[in-house]
Protein backbone atom coordinates (compact mmCIF):
# COMPACT_ATOMS: atom_id res chain seq x y z
CA UNK A 1 0.00 0.00 0.00
CA UNK A 2 1.21 3.71 -1.17
CA UNK A 3 2.39 5.14 2.38
CA UNK A 4 1.63 8.31 0.85
CA UNK A 5 -2.18 7.75 0.57
CA UNK A 6 -4.48 8.37 3.32
CA UNK A 7 -5.27 5.31 5.51
CA UNK A 8 -7.92 4.80 8.07
CA UNK A 9 -5.80 6.28 10.87
CA UNK A 10 -5.06 8.88 9.29
CA UNK A 11 -8.59 9.62 7.75
CA UNK A 12 -9.14 13.25 7.73
CA UNK A 13 -11.38 15.25 10.00
CA UNK A 14 -14.71 15.75 7.74
CA UNK A 15 -17.06 17.08 10.92
CA UNK A 16 -20.38 15.33 11.48
CA UNK A 17 -22.46 17.03 8.33
CA UNK A 18 -24.00 15.10 6.06
CA UNK A 19 -25.64 18.18 4.87
CA UNK A 20 -27.49 18.59 2.13
CA UNK A 21 -28.26 15.10 2.60
CA UNK A 22 -31.00 13.59 4.82
CA UNK A 23 -31.00 9.64 4.27
CA UNK A 24 -28.82 6.71 3.53
CA UNK A 25 -30.24 3.67 1.44
CA UNK A 26 -28.63 0.33 1.54
CA UNK A 27 -29.14 -0.89 -1.88
CA UNK A 28 -28.52 -4.93 -2.23
CA UNK A 29 -29.48 -7.57 -4.30
CA UNK A 30 -31.79 -9.60 -1.97
CA UNK A 31 -32.48 -13.34 -1.29
CA UNK A 32 -35.04 -15.93 -0.76
CA UNK A 33 -35.56 -16.69 3.62
CA UNK A 34 -36.97 -20.06 3.06
CA UNK A 35 -38.10 -22.75 0.48
CA UNK A 36 -40.92 -21.03 -0.75
CA UNK A 37 -39.24 -18.01 -1.59
CA UNK A 38 -36.49 -19.51 -3.65
CA UNK A 39 -38.34 -19.97 -7.48
CA UNK A 40 -39.88 -16.89 -7.13
CA UNK A 41 -37.04 -14.55 -5.95
CA UNK A 42 -35.06 -16.29 -8.71
CA UNK A 43 -37.92 -15.42 -11.59
CA UNK A 44 -37.49 -11.57 -9.56
CA UNK A 45 -33.43 -11.73 -10.47
CA UNK A 46 -33.85 -13.33 -14.50
CA UNK A 47 -37.32 -11.71 -15.39
CA UNK A 48 -37.66 -10.87 -18.91
CA UNK A 49 -34.87 -12.96 -20.15
CA UNK A 50 -37.40 -16.26 -20.94
CA UNK A 51 -35.49 -18.75 -18.55
CA UNK A 52 -37.78 -21.69 -18.15
CA UNK A 53 -38.74 -22.76 -14.55
CA UNK A 54 -37.03 -25.89 -14.43
CA UNK A 55 -33.75 -23.85 -15.17
CA UNK A 56 -35.30 -22.09 -12.38
CA UNK A 57 -35.68 -25.34 -10.02
CA UNK A 58 -32.44 -26.46 -10.89
CA UNK A 59 -30.75 -23.42 -9.78
CA UNK A 60 -32.70 -23.29 -6.89
CA UNK A 61 -31.40 -26.57 -5.84
CA UNK A 62 -28.60 -24.17 -4.48
CA UNK A 63 -29.99 -22.59 -1.64
CA UNK A 64 -32.14 -25.51 -1.08
CA UNK A 65 -28.80 -26.97 0.53
CA UNK A 66 -29.03 -23.96 3.36
CA UNK A 67 -32.16 -24.43 3.84
CA UNK A 68 -33.58 -22.46 1.05
CA UNK A 69 -32.02 -19.10 2.85
CA UNK A 70 -29.09 -17.18 1.66
CA UNK A 71 -27.58 -15.10 4.13
CA UNK A 72 -27.94 -12.15 2.61
CA UNK A 73 -30.41 -10.30 4.08
CA UNK A 74 -29.54 -11.68 7.67
CA UNK A 75 -25.75 -10.25 6.41
CA UNK A 76 -27.76 -6.89 5.31
CA UNK A 77 -29.13 -6.43 8.90
CA UNK A 78 -26.29 -6.77 10.54
CA UNK A 79 -24.27 -4.19 8.05
CA UNK A 80 -27.07 -2.08 8.95
CA UNK A 81 -26.96 -2.11 12.50
CA UNK A 82 -23.16 -1.39 12.13
CA UNK A 83 -23.91 1.79 9.87
CA UNK A 84 -26.38 3.07 12.27
CA UNK A 85 -23.95 2.45 16.00
CA UNK A 86 -21.03 3.60 13.91
CA UNK A 87 -22.90 6.51 13.04
CA UNK A 88 -24.38 7.55 16.54
CA UNK A 89 -21.34 6.85 18.10
CA UNK A 90 -20.17 9.50 15.76
CA UNK A 91 -22.10 12.15 15.94
CA UNK A 92 -23.61 12.15 12.12
CA UNK A 93 -27.51 12.23 12.40
CA UNK A 94 -28.32 10.00 9.30
CA UNK A 95 -30.67 7.75 9.04
CA UNK A 96 -30.33 4.59 7.49
CA UNK A 97 -32.62 2.95 5.55
CA UNK A 98 -32.44 -0.53 3.52
CA UNK A 99 -34.05 -1.76 0.00
CA UNK A 100 -33.34 -4.89 -2.38
CA UNK A 101 -33.67 -5.33 -5.88
CA UNK A 102 -35.22 -8.97 -6.27
CA UNK A 103 -36.42 -9.13 -2.97
CA UNK A 104 -38.06 -7.58 0.42
CA UNK A 105 -37.48 -5.15 1.51
CA UNK A 106 -38.04 -4.05 -1.99
CA UNK A 107 -36.26 -0.46 -3.46
CA UNK A 108 -39.56 1.20 -4.23
CA UNK A 109 -41.43 0.08 -1.07
CA UNK A 110 -38.60 1.61 1.14
CA UNK A 111 -38.20 5.15 -1.41
CA UNK A 112 -42.17 4.84 -0.36
CA UNK A 113 -41.05 4.98 3.04
CA UNK A 114 -38.80 7.64 2.74
CA UNK A 115 -40.16 10.01 1.40
CA UNK A 116 -43.15 9.60 3.60
CA UNK A 117 -40.69 10.29 6.44
CA UNK A 118 -39.94 13.42 4.87
CA UNK A 119 -36.48 12.57 3.18
CA UNK A 120 -35.48 14.15 0.09
CA UNK A 121 -31.75 13.80 -0.46
CA UNK A 122 -30.98 10.68 -0.34
CA UNK A 123 -27.43 8.86 -0.66
CA UNK A 124 -26.99 4.83 -1.58
CA UNK A 125 -25.05 2.39 -0.94
CA UNK A 126 -25.06 -0.25 -3.00
CA UNK A 127 -23.83 -3.92 -2.32
CA UNK A 128 -21.00 -3.71 -5.02
CA UNK A 129 -17.69 -2.45 -4.55
CA UNK A 130 -16.60 -2.16 -8.13
CA UNK A 131 -17.35 -0.69 -11.43
CA UNK A 132 -19.51 -2.74 -14.34
CA UNK A 133 -22.91 -3.04 -15.34
CA UNK A 134 -24.81 -5.58 -13.19
CA UNK A 135 -22.51 -3.82 -10.30
CA UNK A 136 -22.99 -0.17 -10.73
CA UNK A 137 -25.12 1.15 -13.96
CA UNK A 138 -28.35 -1.80 -12.64
CA UNK A 139 -28.36 -0.56 -9.36
CA UNK A 140 -29.11 2.71 -11.18
CA UNK A 141 -31.34 2.01 -13.23
CA UNK A 142 -33.84 0.03 -10.25
CA UNK A 143 -33.34 3.46 -9.10
CA UNK A 144 -34.81 5.06 -12.02
CA UNK A 145 -37.80 2.69 -12.15
CA UNK A 146 -38.30 3.22 -8.74
CA UNK A 147 -38.26 7.18 -8.93
CA UNK A 148 -40.80 6.97 -11.67
CA UNK A 149 -43.17 4.67 -9.92
CA UNK A 150 -43.12 7.08 -6.88
CA UNK A 151 -43.51 9.93 -9.52
CA UNK A 152 -46.89 8.04 -10.91
CA UNK A 153 -48.50 7.30 -7.41
CA UNK A 154 -48.17 11.34 -7.40
CA UNK A 155 -45.44 11.06 -4.50
CA UNK A 156 -42.28 13.46 -3.80
CA UNK A 157 -39.36 12.31 -5.63
CA UNK A 158 -36.03 12.57 -3.95
CA UNK A 159 -32.89 13.21 -5.49
CA UNK A 160 -30.81 10.53 -4.84
CA UNK A 161 -26.86 10.45 -5.45
CA UNK A 162 -25.00 7.41 -5.37
CA UNK A 163 -21.61 6.93 -3.43
CA UNK A 164 -18.61 6.01 -5.42
CA UNK A 165 -16.79 2.60 -5.73
CA UNK A 166 -14.90 2.02 -2.67
CA UNK A 167 -12.77 -0.97 -3.58
CA UNK A 168 -9.86 0.96 -2.76
CA UNK A 169 -10.73 2.65 0.28
CA UNK A 170 -8.59 1.47 3.13
CA UNK A 171 -12.02 0.79 5.31
CA UNK A 172 -12.57 -2.11 2.67
CA UNK A 173 -9.18 -3.28 2.12
CA UNK A 174 -7.75 -3.51 5.72
CA UNK A 175 -10.41 -6.33 7.13
CA UNK A 176 -10.18 -8.23 4.13
CA UNK A 177 -5.95 -8.32 4.64
CA UNK A 178 -6.43 -9.47 8.17
CA UNK A 179 -8.41 -12.12 6.73
CA UNK A 180 -6.34 -13.41 4.61
CA UNK A 181 -3.41 -13.34 6.91
CA UNK A 182 -4.94 -15.38 9.33
CA UNK A 183 -6.23 -17.98 6.91
CA UNK A 184 -2.86 -18.65 5.56
CA UNK A 185 -1.89 -19.17 9.68
CA UNK A 186 -4.76 -21.73 9.46
CA UNK A 187 -2.75 -23.92 6.59
CA UNK A 188 -0.35 -26.31 7.53
CA UNK A 189 3.32 -24.95 8.50
CA UNK A 190 5.15 -26.98 6.02
CA UNK A 191 3.00 -25.67 2.63
CA UNK A 192 2.25 -21.86 4.03
CA UNK A 193 5.11 -19.93 2.79
CA UNK A 194 4.56 -21.04 -0.65
CA UNK A 195 0.79 -20.79 -0.47
CA UNK A 196 -0.86 -19.35 -3.85
CA UNK A 197 -3.15 -16.26 -3.00
CA UNK A 198 -6.07 -16.95 -5.05
CA UNK A 199 -8.00 -13.56 -5.58
CA UNK A 200 -11.72 -14.21 -6.69
CA UNK A 201 -14.71 -12.13 -8.34
CA UNK A 202 -18.00 -12.41 -9.83
CA UNK A 203 -17.32 -13.49 -13.69
CA UNK A 204 -19.29 -11.24 -16.24
CA UNK A 205 -19.28 -11.27 -19.45
CA UNK A 206 -16.31 -10.14 -21.61
CA UNK A 207 -18.12 -7.71 -23.35
CA UNK A 208 -19.60 -6.19 -20.27
CA UNK A 209 -15.92 -6.08 -18.58
CA UNK A 210 -14.68 -4.28 -21.59
CA UNK A 211 -17.23 -1.59 -21.60
CA UNK A 212 -17.03 -1.03 -17.61
CA UNK A 213 -16.28 2.23 -16.28
CA UNK A 214 -16.46 5.36 -18.31
CA UNK A 215 -15.42 5.41 -21.77
CA UNK A 216 -11.92 6.39 -21.27
CA UNK A 217 -10.87 3.05 -19.39
CA UNK A 218 -13.01 0.36 -21.98
CA UNK A 219 -10.46 -1.68 -23.44
CA UNK A 220 -9.95 -5.36 -22.87
CA UNK A 221 -11.06 -6.13 -19.39
CA UNK A 222 -12.07 -1.95 -18.78
CA UNK A 223 -12.41 -0.77 -14.99
CA UNK A 224 -13.71 -4.16 -13.76
CA UNK A 225 -10.64 -5.76 -14.29
CA UNK A 226 -8.04 -2.95 -13.82
CA UNK A 227 -9.85 -2.14 -10.33
CA UNK A 228 -9.62 -6.04 -8.96
CA UNK A 229 -5.86 -6.30 -10.27
CA UNK A 230 -5.41 -3.31 -8.30
CA UNK A 231 -7.00 -4.46 -5.04
CA UNK A 232 -5.33 -7.82 -5.46
CA UNK A 233 -1.70 -6.48 -5.67
CA UNK A 234 -2.74 -3.60 -2.36
CA UNK A 235 -3.68 -7.05 -0.40
CA UNK A 236 -0.75 -9.07 -1.64
CA UNK A 237 2.00 -6.30 -0.79
CA UNK A 238 -0.08 -5.71 3.04
CA UNK A 239 0.43 -8.93 3.15
CA UNK A 240 4.04 -9.54 2.59
CA UNK A 241 4.76 -6.48 5.03
CA UNK A 242 2.36 -7.90 8.09
CA UNK A 243 4.07 -11.79 7.13
CA UNK A 244 7.54 -11.04 5.85
CA UNK A 245 6.34 -13.93 2.51
CA UNK A 246 5.66 -12.55 -1.11
CA UNK A 247 2.98 -14.93 -1.63
CA UNK A 248 2.37 -15.45 -5.50
CA UNK A 249 -1.07 -14.36 -6.72
CA UNK A 250 -3.77 -14.56 -9.59
CA UNK A 251 -7.21 -13.39 -10.21
CA UNK A 252 -9.63 -15.93 -11.36
CA UNK A 253 -13.84 -15.90 -11.66
CA UNK A 254 -16.35 -17.50 -10.28
CA UNK A 255 -20.13 -17.62 -10.45
CA UNK A 256 -20.78 -17.25 -14.29
CA UNK A 257 -24.28 -18.11 -15.67
CA UNK A 258 -25.67 -17.62 -19.10
CA UNK A 259 -25.20 -19.89 -22.26
CA UNK A 260 -21.97 -21.48 -23.27
CA UNK A 261 -21.45 -19.76 -26.11
CA UNK A 262 -21.25 -15.95 -24.88
CA UNK A 263 -17.60 -15.19 -23.03
CA UNK A 264 -17.32 -14.68 -19.73
CA UNK A 265 -14.04 -13.62 -17.86
CA UNK A 266 -12.05 -16.60 -17.08
CA UNK A 267 -10.36 -19.09 -15.78
CA UNK A 268 -13.37 -20.17 -13.44
CA UNK A 269 -11.90 -21.01 -9.77
CA UNK A 270 -12.13 -24.40 -9.87
CA UNK A 271 -10.11 -24.95 -13.46
CA UNK A 272 -7.40 -22.46 -11.35
CA UNK A 273 -7.42 -24.79 -8.89
CA UNK A 274 -6.71 -27.90 -11.01
CA UNK A 275 -4.06 -25.49 -12.65
CA UNK A 276 -2.24 -24.94 -9.24
CA UNK A 277 -2.39 -28.62 -8.24
CA UNK A 278 -1.08 -29.71 -11.72
CA UNK A 279 1.95 -26.63 -10.76
CA UNK A 280 2.65 -28.50 -7.63
CA UNK A 281 1.72 -25.42 -5.77
CA UNK A 282 1.58 -26.71 -2.35
CA UNK A 283 -2.02 -24.77 -0.74
CA UNK A 284 -3.58 -21.60 -1.37
CA UNK A 285 -6.37 -18.92 0.35
CA UNK A 286 -8.79 -18.48 -1.84
CA UNK A 287 -9.95 -14.48 -1.30
CA UNK A 288 -13.26 -13.34 -2.62
CA UNK A 289 -12.13 -9.75 -3.32
CA UNK A 290 -15.13 -8.94 -5.35
CA UNK A 291 -17.90 -9.53 -2.62
CA UNK A 292 -18.82 -7.38 0.44
CA UNK A 293 -20.23 -10.57 2.24
CA UNK A 294 -20.79 -14.29 2.57
CA UNK A 295 -23.59 -14.87 0.30
CA UNK A 296 -24.83 -17.50 -1.08
CA UNK A 297 -22.46 -17.04 -4.33
CA UNK A 298 -19.33 -17.36 -1.81
CA UNK A 299 -21.10 -20.09 0.30
CA UNK A 300 -21.97 -22.81 -2.97
CA UNK A 301 -19.31 -21.43 -5.42
CA UNK A 302 -16.44 -21.08 -2.77
CA UNK A 303 -17.03 -22.68 0.75
CA UNK A 304 -19.35 -26.16 -1.48
CA UNK A 305 -17.67 -26.12 -5.04
CA UNK A 306 -14.45 -25.04 -4.84
CA UNK A 307 -13.67 -26.65 -1.77
CA UNK A 308 -14.73 -29.79 -2.88
CA UNK A 309 -12.23 -29.55 -5.45
CA UNK A 310 -9.56 -28.71 -3.39
CA UNK A 311 -9.95 -32.10 -1.01
CA UNK A 312 -10.27 -34.11 -4.41
CA UNK A 313 -6.58 -32.76 -5.54
CA UNK A 314 -5.38 -32.96 -1.97
CA UNK A 315 -4.89 -29.40 -1.94
CA UNK A 316 -4.55 -27.31 1.12
CA UNK A 317 -7.10 -24.06 1.24
CA UNK A 318 -8.45 -22.09 3.27
CA UNK A 319 -11.19 -19.11 2.19
CA UNK A 320 -10.91 -16.00 3.67
CA UNK A 321 -13.40 -13.69 4.94
CA UNK A 322 -15.16 -11.03 3.03
CA UNK A 323 -15.91 -7.54 4.85
CA UNK A 324 -19.16 -7.90 6.03
CA UNK A 325 -20.36 -5.69 8.78
CA UNK A 326 -16.46 -5.29 9.91
CA UNK A 327 -16.59 -1.65 11.91
CA UNK A 328 -13.99 -0.28 9.48
CA UNK A 329 -16.00 -0.91 6.95
CA UNK A 330 -19.00 0.97 8.82
CA UNK A 331 -16.43 3.81 9.11
CA UNK A 332 -15.66 3.92 5.99
CA UNK A 333 -19.07 4.39 4.37
CA UNK A 334 -19.53 7.03 7.25
CA UNK A 335 -16.37 8.88 5.96
CA UNK A 336 -17.03 8.21 2.36
CA UNK A 337 -21.14 9.88 3.50
CA UNK A 338 -19.13 12.94 4.49
CA UNK A 339 -16.92 13.09 1.81
CA UNK A 340 -19.71 13.47 -0.41
CA UNK A 341 -21.42 15.74 1.60
CA UNK A 342 -18.39 17.78 1.60
CA UNK A 343 -18.23 17.87 -2.08
CA UNK A 344 -21.72 18.57 -2.37
CA UNK A 345 -21.57 21.73 -0.06
CA UNK A 346 -18.69 23.26 -2.96
CA UNK A 347 -15.90 22.32 -0.84
CA UNK A 348 -12.95 20.01 -1.24
CA UNK A 349 -12.55 17.06 0.88
CA UNK A 350 -9.15 14.76 0.93
CA UNK A 351 -10.86 11.60 -0.85
CA UNK A 352 -9.38 8.57 0.81
CA UNK A 353 -7.93 5.70 -1.65
CA UNK A 354 -5.08 3.07 -2.06
CA UNK A 355 -3.54 1.69 -4.76
CA UNK A 356 -2.43 3.13 -8.33
CA UNK A 357 -6.16 3.86 -9.83
CA UNK A 358 -6.91 6.56 -6.78
CA UNK A 359 -11.13 7.92 -5.99
CA UNK A 360 -13.61 7.31 -8.06
CA UNK A 361 -15.91 9.18 -9.53
CA UNK A 362 -18.72 10.62 -7.59
CA UNK A 363 -21.12 11.07 -11.04
CA UNK A 364 -21.34 8.33 -13.54
CA UNK A 365 -20.64 9.73 -16.97
CA UNK A 366 -22.07 9.10 -19.54
CA UNK A 367 -21.18 6.07 -21.53
CA UNK A 368 -19.78 4.31 -18.10
CA UNK A 369 -20.74 0.95 -18.09
CA UNK A 370 -23.60 1.30 -20.58
CA UNK A 371 -27.11 -0.79 -20.47
CA UNK A 372 -27.10 -4.21 -23.25
CA UNK A 373 -30.58 -2.47 -23.53
CA UNK A 374 -30.44 1.22 -23.04
CA UNK A 375 -32.81 1.75 -20.05
CA UNK A 376 -32.79 5.43 -17.86
CA UNK A 377 -30.69 5.06 -14.76
CA UNK A 378 -30.54 7.25 -11.82
CA UNK A 379 -27.79 9.04 -10.01
CA UNK A 380 -25.37 9.70 -13.14
CA UNK A 381 -24.64 12.35 -16.05
CA UNK A 382 -27.05 10.65 -17.54
CA UNK A 383 -29.64 10.43 -15.13
CA UNK A 384 -33.36 11.69 -16.23
CA UNK A 385 -34.89 15.14 -14.34
CA UNK A 386 -38.24 13.76 -12.03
Amino acid sequence: MSDALPTESSSPDRGTSAAPYDALLLLSFGGPEGPDDVVPFLENVTRGRGIPRERLEEVGQHYYLFGGVSPINEQNRELLAALREDFAANGLDLPVYWGNRNWAPYLTDTLRDMVRDGHRRVLVLATSAYASYSGCRQYRENLAESLAALRAEGLPVPRVDKLRHYFNHPGFVDPVVDGVVASLAELPEDVRAAAHLTFTTHSIPTAAADTSGPEEAHGDGGAYVAQHLDVAELITEAVRKRTGTAHPWSLVYQSRSGPPSVPWLEPDICDHLEELHGKGVPGTVMVPIGFVSDHMEVLYDLDTEAMAKAAELGLPARRSPTVGADPRFAAAVRDLVLERAAAERDESPVRCALGALGPSHDLCPVGCCPARTPKPAAAGADAPEF
